[in-house]
């Protein structure tokens, strides 16, 4: 029957800074049914076993990517995430991959929203146009150019599957290189000259080493590596046309 009860094991990692050593993991059997997430789990846990487990979530419909975790190794939204999938073993949650644990399944999120605000993720304009003029038209082909990308809702999913930003956290990382694309592929903005130091720099494109597990976990098939694939083509084009344009010109 769908809506049979049945019971797992939900084991979680549990860590407070202010009491534990180090991370440990911490086992709870859990009722569930054929559409309980793994999300729904671990509230059940919060509200009737142990209310001082910590873990971040919003919406619960998949748009607001705050309830990543990692559910037996692999990156996932929690909410869209089932525990029928698991059974009859258990399952394993553990804070995302390669970020500092504020508790237990919380992390600090400050690396990735400072990389988020170099970038520069909005348009921008030499000139913007007096509102009395419209709007910035634009052609389902111009659309068609950064639409994808527009779709990337910060889950950090990411930012978890990437073994590059596991070693060297200066890597600017997908998620961010892949918004940067969608702005540089916007007809409406002209802010692409201040975007390329990003691109050029030895933690920008050139960092990645194309394992492509990014756009494999991205829950919004955004394609964050298909984004620095096209920005490493873009970066070589830059690179070679500062010889060629006159000094002091500029390229787009």
């Amino acid at each position: 029957m769908a809506d049979e009860q049945r019971e797992i094991e939900m084991e979680v990692l549990r860590y407070n800074p202010e009491e534990d050593a180090e991370p440990h993991y911490q086992s709870y059997t859990v009722p569930f049914s054929n559409d309980t997430s793994v999300m729904q789990g671990l509230q059940y846990i919060k509200d009737h076993l142990d209310g001082s487990l910590t873990f971040r979530w919003s919406c619960r419909m998949a748009v607001c990517g705050s309830c990543g975790k990692m559910v037996d190794g692999v990156p996932h939204l929690s909410c869209k995430t089932f525990l029928r999938d698991y059974y009859p073993g258990k399952v394993r949650i553990e804070p995302l991959a390669h970020f500092p644990i504020v508790r237990d399944l919380a992390v600090d999120q400050t690396d990735f929203l400072e990389k988020l605000e170099k970038i520069k993720p909005y348009i921008i304009r030499d000139e913007a146009k007096p509102l009395a003029e419209g709007t910035y038209n634009q052609t389902p082909a111009e659309l068609d150019r950064f639409k994808q990308y527009s779709m990337c809702i910060n889950c950090l999913l990411c930012y978890a599957a990437c073994p590059q930003y596991g070693l060297n956290p200066e890597f600017t990382g997908p998620a961010a290189l892949a918004l940067l694309h969608r702005y540089n592929a916007d007809s409406r903005d002209q802010g692409k000259a201040e975007r390329m130091p990003v691109i050029n720099a030895e933690e920008g494109v050139w960092g990645c080493t194309l394992v492509g597990y990014c756009s494999e976990v991205c829950p919004k098939q955004v394609d964050p590596a298909g984004a620095v694939n096209q920005n490493k083509i873009n970066s070589t084009m830059d690179y070679f046309l500062r010889f060629l344009a006159p000094r002091g010109a500029s390229h787009s």
